[in-house]
């Protein structure tokens, strides 16, 4: 399994359930890492055989400025969906923060992983590649 990542994405998105939270933007940071079984441009050289992190990123700053929802976890699961969607990853990670929650708190968040289904005639394969991406 070949691994595309992000790390670090600080953007600004309206989220929470605290009235306080409800009306402006709050920073919130994004580590992503995108799996995918094999990078063909390891050895074409060519960006449309690989996951485009830009295009990925632009993506994610969208979805920060429309998604309408209120827990980071929620967030995260639209995140991972749309970058199993749309960008072909096999496995992702999302961990998604918010570093200015509390005062004495550097960060708070959630962590996810979501794998494609590889559902074929109503079978699952997903025991497919079992062992090639952590548990």
């Amino acid at each position: 399994m070949d691994i595309v990542y992000i790390e670090g994405l600080t953007g600004q998105t309206v989220i929470g359930i605290d009235k306080t939270e409800l009306h402006d933007p709050q920073p919130v940071r994004l580590d992503l890492a995108i799996g995918v079984p094999s990078i063909r441009a390891c050895l074409t050289d060519r960006i449309e055989d690989t996951v485009n992190y830009a295009a990925v990123r632009e993506a994610v700053l969208a979805l920060f400025a429309s998604h309408g929802l209120q827990l980071l976890e929620a967030l995260a699961e639209r995140i991972a969906q749309m970058v199993i969607a749309d960008f072909g990853a096999h496995w992702v990670r999302v961990t998604l923060a918010k570093p200015a929650k509390f005062d004495d708190v550097e960060a708070v968040g959630v962590v996810i992983e979501r794998r494609r289904s590889a559902d074929v005639c109503g079978v699952s394969l997903a025991w497919i590649g079992r062992g090639y991406v952590p548990e």
